[in-house]
């Protein structure tokens, strides 16, 4: 299954669903999904063997000149984004010059488009290296995947393609000391004959001891909404997702929920 690709280094605006009008910075190949995750419900697909020689990326230098380019075109049509945001097509911060691409972006983000946010949507699996967080801790909306509390869900849910240890990402997303945004997907079906429910009392339990511990300025709770390479996947209903956020609001964090 290939998958829901962008095909640009940067793309839209498009809407997004939590960032509102959001220009879109696709650190990864336009060609293929590139990945530290293997996640079940991804709308870029399966993540290709990374046994090989790693794919082709952007340049530092093609990532500035794309945004710039952009950046002064919507300028031009008084089409200001509310959000530039690494996405696409993977994993951003593989990217081996991921800290000084958000150098760049926030540059030309307070020269052409000051009111905007520069975000990220992260799966939290490169946090753990010094260069990767600090550089997040530079933007306005630093969001980042916890899908579970429990390791069998996390294995069950994002299959870590590069070694990842849970403890591990959960100190290292403590360490941001509440300058984080946890985005969650929740969901329930089946994966290699095994059942894969997060919406469980348990589970979600688990996942509010997490939240605890890490205490994030916001998080943001969502279904499947684009086709997933499981086909065996149920889109969780709004009115289950609010009676989970109730219980985040207990804990006293923001939280919203998305379709």
């Amino acid at each position: 299954m290939a998958g829901f690709l962008f095909h640009e280094v940067v793309f839209g605006p498009v809407r997004s669903r939590r960032l509102g009008l959001s220009l879109g910075i696709n650190l990864l190949p336009t060609h293929t999904k590139y990945c530290s995750f293997n996640c079940i419900y991804c709308e870029c697909g399966w993540t290709p063997s990374l046994s090989g020689a790693p794919p082709a990326l952007p340049s530092r230098e093609e990532v500035r000149w794309c945004l710039e380019k952009h950046l002064k075109q919507l300028t031009a049509e008084d089409y200001l984004p509310d959000a530039i945001t690494y996405a696409g097509n993977g994993e951003p911060t593989i990217h081996p010059d991921f800290p000084q691409i958000v150098d760049d972006t926030i540059e030309l983000r307070n020269a052409q488009a000051p009111e905007a946010k520069v975000a990220v949507l992260s799966n939290a699996s490169m946090i753990h290296q010094e260069e990767i967080f600090q550089a997040l801790l530079k933007l306005d909306n630093n969001i980042q995947k916890l899908d579970g509390g429990t390791e069998r869900i996390f294995r069950l849910m994002n299959n870590p393609v590069n070694p990842v240890a849970f403890d591990s990402l959960i100190k290292h997303l403590k360490r941001f000391d509440g300058g984080v945004i946890i985005q969650t997907m929740f969901l329930r079906g089946r994966y290699r004959g095994k059942p894969v429910n997060n919406t469980t009392d348990a589970e979600v339990a688990a996942w509010l001891e997490k939240l605890q511990e890490i205490r994030p300025k916001s998080v943001m709770i969502y279904p499947i909404a684009r086709a997933a390479p499981v086909h065996d996947l149920e889109k969780i209903p709004t009115f289950e997702l609010e009676k989970i956020a109730e219980k985040v609001r207990g804990e006293g964090i923001k939280v919203e929920v998305y379709q």
